[in-house]
């Protein structure tokens, strides 16, 4: 177990209980003993049934679905933390909710990733470690430090060492830089499907810029939604010709029809992060998850001995 002058403490609420324990080992050590139930009114109540008097304290929570329950969770914790005395809090966020209402679309919309930073900050959270944010300026929302691990580096250790794209393919122009940064890395030339998006959730391809016949071809995104984005993009690119097609993102959010479509896709395999935990009902043959938890230890262990988060971007 690693030590410092302040114990380490890691919590975990119930979003990603899987992904909190595999980091716990990782780092030697266990989860702390929390009690987080639910009133019959839906009031969520929480207890930390040890004490973090000084201690650095990590709390691990995705808020991702049930989004606002998991959100609510993660700032109860926070709060209960703090009027215990704890030393220290981080916030660690696998998946960070909310991260694409970053900006005004339209006229009298809400900067809802602004509001959450807020809340987070408010309930008392010191820093914030997270994954793969959906748009990388929520880090200035914040007034206290922001780690935005990358997942990139541990899919591309995954493909690399398979050797099975023969071309990156960007799913929009949104993702081409991430989908170069694969490419340039995998020395494989790269392919962007332009799209339109009439409406949320609705993606209609217009063309494939650069060559996919005949060729294996790896799509990245940063998350996976209701998979409209994806599943539409493989059906494209295998109509020009391609003969694999291989998926990954980091944060599978597989809302609404997106098991459906992935199993009726071209797709022939999906590998994503385990930022999001997958019930049993929605694993596929065609999914593989890859784990976190050795990025996030690393990270937390930079953290609590305040040491350089640098190498862990390299």
């Amino acid at each position: 177990m690693i030590t410092h002058g302040n114990e380490i403490k890691l919590f975990a609420g119930n979003s990603n209980k899987v992904l909190a324990e595999k980091i716990a080992a990782k780092l030697g050590t266990e989860l702390g003993d929390v009690e987080v139930c639910t009133f019959s009114d839906g009031e969520i109540s929480v207890h930390l049934a040890e004490t973090v008097r000084g201690r650095d304290l990590f709390i691990i929570q995705s808020t991702s679905y049930p989004v606002n329950d998991n959100l609510m969770e993660l700032l109860i914790m926070i709060d209960a933390a703090k009027r215990a005395s704890a030393g220290r809090i981080t916030a660690v966020i696998p998946y960070f909710g909310y991260a694409r209402q970053d900006r005004k679309a339209r006229s009298r919309d809400p900067i809802t990733a602004k509001l959450v930073a807020n809340l987070l900050t408010s309930a008392g959270a010191d820093r914030v470690l997270t994954m793969d944010l959906h748009a990388d300026q929520i880090q200035g929302f914040f007034d206290i430090p922001v780690d935005n691990l990358m997942g990139g580096p541990i899919l591309y250790d995954y493909f690399a060492s398979r050797k099975i794209a023969d071309v990156v393919v960007s799913p929009d122009v949104g993702s081409v830089k991430r989908c170069r940064k694969l490419a340039e890395k995998l020395n494989v030339p790269l392919a962007i499907i332009d799209k339109r998006r009439p409406k949320a959730n609705v993606m209609e391809v217009m063309n494939i810029i650069g060559d996919v016949d005949g060729k294996r071809c790896l799509m990245i995104d940063d998350m996976i939604d209701t998979a409209g984005t994806i599943c539409q993009g493989a059906q494209a690119i295998k109509d020009a010709g391609a003969t694999e097609i291989y998926a990954c993102c980091s944060h599978a959010v597989l809302s609404g029809p997106a098991i459906e479509r992935i199993e009726k896709s071209p797709i022939t395999k999906l590998v994503m992060l385990d930022t999001i935990p997958l019930p049993k009902e929605k694993m596929l043959d065609k999914i593989e998850i890859i784990s976190t938890a050795n990025l996030f230890a690393s990270a937390i262990e930079n953290v609590y001995l305040d040491k350089p988060m640098s190498k862990l971007y390299e």
